[in-house]
């Protein structure tokens, strides 16, 4: 008897870790009850391209009113043009059918969720040497 407790104790602990791991590798994307998903990522624009880009997803952003406004709070965040500033938003993500982007999906955005009140840190920074 006290086995099979045993056995049933560690193999709800196993399950009990793999859920965790599958919620905390979705965290970037959360579906609401009014059927939109939330995602959160990193913000860059400019004249030539929008882009949302998380750690498992990268879109290009459908120009629209929201986006724009999101643009504009971003802008008033960054330090550099390059500046990729953390957001979360609430938007549809569908497969790109026109020539305004060159990413193969994009998010039309729906709503502003957040906007990070620093720009993120880049990953690489190069430095001009002055002479």
């Amino acid at each position: 008897m006290k086995k099979i407790l045993l056995l049933f104790l560690i193999s709800m602990a196993i399950f009990s870790c793999k859920n965790s791991e599958e919620k905390n590798a979705d965290a970037e994307i959360v579906e609401n009850s009014d059927n939109l998903k939330t995602y959160q990522g990193e913000f860059i624009y400019s004249d030539d391209a929008s882009v949302l880009m998380g750690k498992n997803f990268i879109y290009g952003v459908s120009r629209n009113s929201k986006a724009e406004e999101l643009a504009k709070r971003v802008d008033a965040v960054k330090n550099d043009p390059y500046d990729m500033v953390g957001v979360s938003v609430k938007g549809v993500v569908s497969k790109n059918n026109s020539n305004e982007s060159q990413w193969e999906e994009v998010i039309t955005i729906s709503e502003i969720v957040s906007v990070s009140n620093t720009p993120s840190q880049p990953d690489v920074k190069i430095e001009e040497k002055k002479n």
